[in-house]
């Protein structure tokens, strides 16, 4: 009788042991440490823009830090940010423009964790050297409502010309906006690299605008790193392992540009089926810049912009900016990130 009660008891102190296991590995696969973690889920779209982006898929960066991650290619920001608020993605690159529009309408739970590219856009002209040259004219932009689409309506009401009145604005795509532009049909477009650059070596462009002219210290967020508050929560350890790829691509990006502009071109082929030129890739990063610290500033005036023109309901983005791994992370390295613009530093944000 005493065998078998002793049994009963190591059988349920067994089982009780089990279940306690069972709901710690539970509770470390919820917290992103546990070794039953789903795959991350990256989304990039194939623009030099998202140089860093480029790079880590091309070398493997990403995988090796982070195995079985899924990295999905995306051609538009809105549609990456339906994928993030949806649950498609756990954290992407994008445009700025799409990022502020996801955290205002998708209930502010987007949030900003690092920042990626600054500057790179222009406004190329094909015989315009003036705005009141523009009058009468048709410009384009790659998608209404984008970063870039924003700033060039911002800049013309600047000018006091009124869009549909003084000047049409046509959304299209970079490639259609390329060749109506080689063929006279368009006076000229807002675009990204490496767009203006191609405008002007292929199709005898003019650059009228450049954007670093129109922000403080000739620098914009043109691509930040953004994931969800959720993601935070639950996959906090994943994200940090991202973020280390991330530091370390941008920091080869500063410190060895004559390596690393050439990884990008090649990692765009790869992606894209046909590398950019010489000529072209050069002039395009001398319009370019790594960044890693987000600047609530930047996306403040940004987010501004847009409100203005009424693609935005408020430039509210209290929260948006959550820097706390990007901290961690460049805590674990010797200084200060040599990326920040003029040593500046962005406050920490709250959730």
């Amino acid at each position: 009788m005493r065998m078998g009660s002793l049994g009963v008891a190591l059988a349920v102190v067994v089982l009780a042991a089990g279940g306690c296991k069972k709901e710690q590995g539970a509770q470390a696969g919820r917290q992103g440490g546990g070794g039953g973690e789903k795959p991350l889920r990256l989304g990039f779209f194939p623009n030099i823009t998202h140089a860093q982006a480029l790079v880590g898929n091309g070398s493997g960066a990403f995988q090796q830090a982070l195995p079985g991650i899924e990295l999905k290619m995306f051609n538009a920001g809105p549609t990456a940010m339906e994928a993030l608020t949806s649950g498609s993605l756990d954290a992407s690159y994008v445009g700025t423009g799409p990022a502020i529009n996801t955290f205002l309408k998708g209930g502010r739970e987007l949030r900003v964790i690092a920042a990626a590219v600054d500057a790179g856009a222009v406004l190329v002209t094909k015989t315009a050297r003036s705005p009141a040259e523009l009058k009468g004219k048709t410009l384009a932009s790659p998608q209404l409502g984008n970063t870039q689409d924003i700033a060039l309506r911002h800049w013309l009401g600047q000018q006091g010309m009124k869009v549909g009145q003084d000047v049409t604005v046509t959304p299209l795509s970079n490639p259609d906006i390329l060749g109506l532009f080689s063929n006279g049909k368009i006076e000229g477009a807002w675009v990204p690299e490496p767009w203006g650059a191609r405008m002007v070596a292929e199709a005898g462009g003019h650059i009228l605008v450049d954007e670093r002219d129109l922000w403080p210290e000739r620098r914009f967020h043109t691509t930040v790193l953004v994931t969800t508050r959720q993601a935070l929560e639950q996959r906090r350890e994943q994200l940090k392992k991202l973020l280390r790829v991330h530091v370390e691509l941008t920091r080869q990006w500063q410190q060895q540009p004559d390596t690393f502009v050439p990884r990008v071109n090649q990692a765009f082929s790869k992606v894209t089926g046909h590398p950019i030129s010489e000529p072209v890739l050069k002039d395009a990063f001398t319009r370019l810049e790594p960044a890693l610290e987000p600047v609530p500033a930047r996306l403040q005036q940004a987010a501004e912009h847009a409100r203005l023109l009424g693609f935005i309901p408020s430039a509210d983005l209290k929260g948006m900016v959550d820097d706390s791994l990007l901290r961690e992370v460049l805590a674990e390295g010797a200084g200060p990130s040599p990326t920040s613009p003029q040593g500046e530093t962005a406050p920490p944000q709250a959730k």
